[in-house]
């Protein structure tokens, strides 16, 4: 079989699985997540086995140490797993909410319920614990998912899928086996076969680094949930509680320097700069951040014995991960709101200032997906939210945006009831 007709059966497969996993009620879905919980606890000697092979390939063929680390599952990240499983069954059952209802003139009943998209992809990288996390989501959600994670992850990926298939299939036999399903071959060539099946997959949710992300969706010929980087701002304005202005930029930048809702650019308005940039570059520093700042900046803590390298055009855009920061003095809201709509990548920014109609036009001008007032720039995530999981953060504007749990891995449909109506 080639890797085109490989990829095709897949892909029916999946499509077959996702018609008749509509069919399952919450409570049954509930059941075989915690039946899928219970046997990754039972089972957890078996995954680390496979998860040992995966080690030991990675080690051999010389992956990064922060690779492996990710690649890992020890005790406590497979209890992870099976509590995170446990987690998604406690929330409620997004497919078939009522949306919206209404009544038309005519005597025309229309309701817009919430339904399952059909069949996900999902492109990840080392981490095999989001092999769980990924189709936990997607089959509460009523979708089939397709898992493509990491050549270097592919024996721990396949068990942990294995165990969760076999265990659903137990508590409860409508559960469709295909309804979840792991790419069974490292081969790279398999993605943009998969991803050109436009009449069997309905949507790819990659998850990785931006190298990633852009060649899923250079390749794809389905629809993609992307966000390539997070360039995200922390902007003080004039009338900010200077203490206050401390402890949100600290938190946004420094609390995990290595995620895509930490803050890459502080913007500081020009009213209060003299005040609040030594104050500011002080708590940074003393966190070990270093700074890159433009001219007005460097001018302003010259002398103060904090040193500060010039910002270059290309570190507006740059997504550093790290414990560096973009420093620039801007021309109260107004600058501000126009250097995050030009070098911005729509993710995450917050203003600090105790101006409500600043706030107000902050949050309705500037372009992102979340828009934060008095608050870190880390409670982007689907926690945080309150929707318990999350399967990615989008920073499209079609579809979902923002961060994406349940409900946001559903379409919906409209429902229409008469009796006898027939259009004039």
């Amino acid at each position: 079989m080639s890797l085109t007709e490989e990829m095709t059966a897949l892909a029916k497969r999946a499509r077959l699985a996702s018609r008749r996993l509509a069919s399952l009620s919450g409570a049954e879905k509930n059941e075989c997540l915690a039946a899928m919980a219970g046997a990754i606890e039972a089972n957890a000697p078996f995954i680390q086995e496979k998860n040992m092979i995966d080690m030991a390939a990675g080690t051999e063929t010389g992956l990064a140490k922060p690779m492996l680390d990710r690649l890992l599952l020890d005790e406590a990240r497979i209890a992870g797993m099976a509590t995170g499983l446990r987690e998604v069954a406690a929330l409620p059952d997004p497919v078939g909410r009522v949306i919206e209802e209404r009544t038309r003139p005519n005597g025309l009943k229309l309701s817009k319920v919430a339904a399952p998209i059909g069949v996900i992809v999902i492109i990840y990288e080392s981490r095999p614990n989001v092999t769980a996390d990924a189709a936990s989501l997607c089959f509460k959600s009523g979708n089939a998912t397709i898992l493509r994670g990491g050549k270097e992850a592919l024996h721990s990926n396949q068990a942990i899928a294995k165990i969760m298939v076999e265990a659903a299939a137990e508590a409860l036999p409508a559960f469709p086996p295909d309804a979840i399903q792991v790419v069974p071959t490292a081969d790279r060539a398999a993605i943009p076969e998969l991803l050109s099946l436009t009449g069997e997959v309905d949507l790819c949710i990659p998850r990785g680094g931006e190298s990633l992300i852009r060649a899923v969706a250079e390749c794809a010929q389905v629809p993609v949930i992307k966000h390539y980087k997070g360039v995200c701002h922390v902007y003080i304005d004039g009338a900010a509680k200077l203490s206050m202005a401390e402890e949100i930029a600290l938190n946004s930048k420094a609390h995990r320097p290595g995620v895509c809702n930490a803050a890459e650019t502080l913007l500081v308005d020009r009213a209060i700069a003299a005040e609040a940039l030594p104050r500011l570059a002080k708590r940074l520093a003393g966190a070990g951040v270093e700074l890159r700042g433009d001219e007005p900046t460097r001018n302003l803590l010259n002398g103060s014995g904090i040193e500060v390298t010039p910002a270059t055009e290309a570190d507006w855009g740059e997504e550093y991960l790290d414990l560096v920061l973009s420093v620039k003095v801007v021309d109260g809201v107004g600058g501000a709101i126009e250097h995050i709509n030009t070098h911005g990548s729509g993710h995450t920014e917050t203003i600090v200032t105790g101006d409500k109609s600043s706030a107000k036009r902050f949050q309705v001008e500037v372009d992102s997906s979340t828009i934060f007032w008095n608050a870190s720039t880390r409670f982007t995530d689907g926690g945080e939210f309150g929707m318990g999981a999350e399967i990615g953060i989008s920073t499209d504007k079609i579809g979902a945006r923002g961060p994406m749990g349940l409900e946001e891995l559903t379409s919906y449909k409209w429902l229409g009831v008469a009796d006898g109506l027939i259009r004039q």
